[in-house]
């Protein structure tokens, strides 16, 4: 169950595994990998943005909070966290967040993305 928090004035949400797969696979969210672009590169949830947490601007960030929900994620959730309160200081009035981050995705049996070490490429993962 989703836990929230209001930080600044706006409404951050720590979401569950299950919450963020439940509505990413009903495209209801935009869910946005605050890791750095290797971490991205060598596995990530597939169909995730990329948005490194090293060059992080809230005002560049795709869509509106309020058409899709804007979900961040990282590897264990503290560097997400971060993100989304910087996104509430910078005057969002909501955003999310994933408990545990891309280590909880994959621990709950989730798909994603790995690198192919042969080829480099990326390939799907149970």
């Amino acid at each position: 169950m989703a836990e929230t928090e209001i930080i600044n004035g706006g409404t951050l949400q720590t979401l569950s595994v299950a919450e963020v797969k439940e509505m990413y696979d009903r495209n209801a969210i935009v869910l946005i990998d605050v890791r750095t672009p290797s971490e991205y590169d060598f596995e990530h949830v597939g169909g995730a943005l990329l948005a490194p947490m090293s060059a992080f601007d809230p005002a560049r960030l795709p869509g509106s909070p309020e058409d899709r929900p804007i979900v961040l994620y990282c590897g264990s959730g503290m560097r997400s966290r971060r993100m989304a309160e910087k996104c509430l200081a910078a005057g969002f009035s909501k955003i999310a967040h994933m408990a545990g981050g891309f280590n909880a995705w994959k621990q709950g049996g989730n798909g994603y993305l790995g690198t192919d070490p042969s080829t480099g490429a990326h390939v799907p993962r149970p």
